[in-house]
């Protein structure tokens, strides 16, 4: 049994610590707090969860192993973290081998999933919300949805501690303590140290900014978010309004169907502003819902006038090629670094922590190979399919 510090109580350190106490360990979780944290990626209203990954059939696997779990969740915590409401992604022209859309469909077809194409005008008149003179065609995957993300998150931190992860809540990482290329614990912004066997730094965004020679394999970067209020809101009523991707790989929009709140959250991830998360400048700016108005016209004119009334930058920790970085660090013996894609890494939040923990462990597990210490991947703001990958 090992000591293991983990550092960030997001989904990725909070699914880590629970894994890692189950397999025995002794857990210590870090977090300035309070928790769930205010400006982690982690906490927000939604986030999509859905199997269509383009051609990479892992991912597409992993996503279905992750839905299925969200389901046992949803039973066994006695809440609706996973709403199955269906997840779309159309474009504004006919789906061709190669598109991220093509791709998807033909994968979802190939592993059975329950789908349907959006390429009629039969089908477009469920959803009065679009124009349908803009979008041609897509894909619908049924067995897919959001998650209440913060929701799920609280429960979590919950879990966690009721397991006996010891929380240090209200306390900020520092730096490493470590001596001969060996990290034996951490150091507090206050100067205490905490020894560990271990250390995982599961910070997100936080990561080049906590860890400086992570900076050349990850970028983080600030995205809009924008909730509105809708003057018709039953045309975004879950079954009519199922969550989206507006030809993601060029506009870089998506959405959700209305909230509990009676708000509908839409959101674009494109090359973003490279920011730390505790930038005082992390704010949307006139030009990004300038932008945004210009796409509602367009796409939803009957949400163009809608007011905002709420808007934040969603933080994202990006790697180049589009994948998780889970791994061990060459270097640094006992430090693993847990990052890479926050933006869609939530919906295999039910997975991740056995990911993590068998990266700890050092178990076999071929995904480790996708995520493994990759020193030839540099930050960036990645390709078009990597950045359809990220944004949701």
């Amino acid at each position: 049994m090992a000591t293991v510090i983990v550092v960030g109580a997001g989904v990725n350190g909070a699914t880590a610590a629970i894994e890692l106490k189950k397999r025995r360990h002794k857990v210590a979780l870090v977090d300035p707090g309070p928790l769930p944290h205010p400006l982690a990626a982690s906490t927000d209203v939604s986030k999509a969860v859905r199997a269509a990954y383009g051609a990479d059939e892992e991912y597409t696997e992993l996503a279905e192993r992750a839905i299925k779990l969200w389901r046992k969740w949803n039973k066994e915590f006695g809440l609706q973290f996973y709403r199955e409401v269906g997840v779309m992604f159309v474009c504004q022209r006919e789906m061709k081998p190669g598109d991220f859309e093509y791709e998807s469909f033909k994968m979802l077809e190939n592993r059975g999933h329950k789908i349907e194409r959006m390429n009629s005008a039969q089908v477009w008149k469920r959803f009065p919300a679009w124009n349908p003179e803009l979008y041609r065609d897509g894909v619908l995957e049924w067995e897919a949805g959001y998650a209440e993300s913060e929701r799920a998150v609280a429960k979590l931190i919950e879990r966690a501690k009721s397991l006996g992860v010891e929380l240090h809540e209200g306390t900020r990482f520092s730096q490493l303590d470590e001596s001969d290329d060996r990290v034996k614990g951490i150091v507090l912004d206050n100067g205490q140290q905490i020894a560990g066997h271990l250390v995982v730094i599961a910070a997100g965004a936080w990561t080049p900014y906590l860890l400086p020679f992570t900076k050349n394999f990850f970028r983080a970067t600030g995205q809009p978010v924008f909730h509105l209020k809708p003057q018709q809101p039953e045309l975004f009523a879950a079954e009519r309004f199922p969550v989206f991707g507006a030809d993601i790989t060029t506009t870089g929009y998506y959405g959700f169907p209305l909230n509990r709140d009676g708000v509908v959250k839409i959101a674009n991830h494109g090359p973003g502003r490279e920011m730390s998360p505790d930038s005082p400048e992390r704010l949307v700016t006139r030009q990004e819902e300038q932008n945004l108005r210009e796409f509602l016209s367009s796409t939803f004119p009957v949400l163009a006038d809608a007011p905002i009334v709420y808007s934040r930058v969603c933080m994202y920790c990006d790697t180049h090629d589009g994948h998780f970085w889970i791994a061990r660090d060459p270097d640094r013996e006992g430090l693993i670094i847990a990052a890479g894609d926050s933006g869609h890494g939530f919906k295999f939040a039910p997975v991740l922590g056995e990911i993590i923990a068998d990266a700890v462990e050092e178990r076999q597990n071929p995904l480790l190979q996708k995520f493994r210490w990759r020193p030839e991947v540099r930050a960036g703001s990645g390709t078009d399919v990597a950045r359809a990958k990220e944004n949701l």
